[in-house]
């Protein structure tokens, strides 16, 4: 009988820091809401996304969903990395589907690029 890979991930360590944004102005504006004034460094702590794929023979059946849940669980369950979020360098087709799992477009810079900047705060599904 053999066995089949219909789904799969990779991550890297990342951070969101004042470079991803296009002034120092709209990066106060990120973290204002998020952090206390002793918490306002320059960069956060992340974990990025940097591959994840759905076999075209289970697509519909929510697994890639059941995928970004399980890493977002993994990084707030015990969290061993310190990482505050999880970023993603959306192709544009899949930006929808990130969306509808919680991330925001970190920034407008990217609107009609090939690929759009999203993150997720891991502290939304701690509270």
């Amino acid at each position: 009988m053999g066995q089949q890979t219909v789904a799969y991930f990779s991550l890297a360590n990342d951070r969101i820091s004042l470079s991803d944004f296009e002034n120092k102005t709209e990066f106060n504006r990120f973290r204002k809401h998020r952090f206390v004034n002793e918490k306002r460094l320059k960069s956060y702590p992340a974990a990025k996304i940097c591959r994840l794929g759905v076999d075209l023979s289970v697509k519909g059946q929510s697994i890639g969903s059941f995928l970004l849940n399980f890493i977002k669980s993994y990084f707030v369950i015990e969290n061993k990395t310190g990482c505050r979020f999880l970023t993603v360098d959306a192709y544009a087709a899949a930006v929808p589907f990130y969306e509808k799992n919680g991330f925001i477009p970190l920034n407008n810079e990217d609107v009609d690029s090939a690929t759009r900047l999203l993150y997720f705060d891991l502290n939304d599904i701690v509270k």
